[in-house]
């Protein structure tokens, strides 16, 4: 029970049976500083909890921007060894087709054909592979540059890969052309035997005068098999007056070999045959003073040194 007085404030604290046990006496002038208190009391109160929800709310915020980081980390650590590797496979197929490049300059060299001139090829004999990537340094370029020089990479190495491809097609036509030029090249002996008479100028056997002899004379034993030194179509097979039985085989470039004099024919017009296949018997037939094979050799319908061709 609290009995208010002028000055003072007096407390009088009751025990269970309702008799005052203890009286206590309150100036006046500290009622208002102890509500005061109180209320100041109160508000700080108020404040720290408000903090305390506050800053318990600002860590969970922070353990999920961590987590968030963390993620974002690992992603950022998994992209920059994408990047790294797919750069390293950049390097590695730029290197691959300059090494392609020079062994392209190598078979044309060993083959003898002509160099690439269309100037459309990445690398050059001579000159340095594109500038590599450097996977140390990227991820401090930006992103949206370093995706551009990639494009760009990838995009060189395309080009790079069709002008390979075409000077490879380009290589492959010429070894085809010259393929099938030394197919179409008389460069074998059509038989074994003893030159009687070589090409050029000779005092004929049957006259004793001067003339051009547009062959060789190769005597041998009758019936011995002659070959054909390229390969070719057989023109003609039949008799040709002073030339006897004869043979005209084309080998296509221009060239065209002419066997004379033959016992025996064993090709048709119209067949096919290939360098070292056996295609009459040496004979006596014509104008022929002994068994031997008359051999021509002609380049565009000129008659040729037959000796120039023979590799054997």
């Amino acid at each position: 029970m609290m009995v208010m007085m002028k000055k003072k404030l007096t407390l009088l604290i009751f025990d269970a049976a309702g008799t005052p046990v203890k009286q206590t006496t309150i100036p006046r002038v500290l009622f208002p500083m102890t509500a005061m208190i109180v209320i100041v009391a109160a508000i700080v109160l108020y404040l720290g909890i408000s903090d305390y929800l506050r800053l318990k709310n600002e860590v969970k915020d922070i353990h999920s921007l961590r987590t968030a980081l963390r993620t974002q980390e690992e992603l950022a650590v998994q992209h920059q060894s994408q990047i790294v590797s797919f750069s390293n496979k950049i390097n590695s197929l730029n290197t691959k087709l300059a090494e392609l490049g020079n062994f392209e300059q190598k078979i044309r060299i060993i083959a003898n054909l002509e160099p690439s001139n269309d100037g459309s090829s990445l690398f050059g004999v001579g000159g340095s592979d594109p500038e590599d990537l450097d996977p140390s340094t990227m991820m401090e370029q930006d992103y949206q540059e370093l995706v551009r020089d990639m494009h760009v990479e990838i995009n060189e190495i395309d080009q790079a890969s069709h002008d390979q491809q075409n000077s490879f097609s380009s290589i492959l036509n010429q070894l085809e052309g010259k393929r099938n030029l030394l197919a179409a090249t008389p460069s074998i002996r059509p038989l074994k035997g003893w030159i009687s008479s070589r090409f050029g100028y000779r005092e004929s056997p049957f006259t004793g005068r001067r003339e051009f002899h547009r062959g060789l004379d190769i005597a041998t034993f009758e019936g011995s098999p002659i070959i054909t030194p390229a390969d070719g179509i057989v023109t003609y097979a039949g008799n040709k007056g002073l030339m006897g039985n004869m043979v005209t085989i084309e080998h296509g470039f221009g060239m065209v070999t002419r066997y004379g004099h033959t016992q025996k024919i064993l090709k048709k017009k119209g067949d096919r045959v290939k360098r070292g296949e056996v295609i009459a018997l040496v004979g006596n037939t014509g104008r022929s003073t002994g068994p031997h094979l008359h051999y021509e050799v002609r380049l565009n319908g000129v008659a040729v040194n037959p000796m120039n061709y023979f590799l054997n």
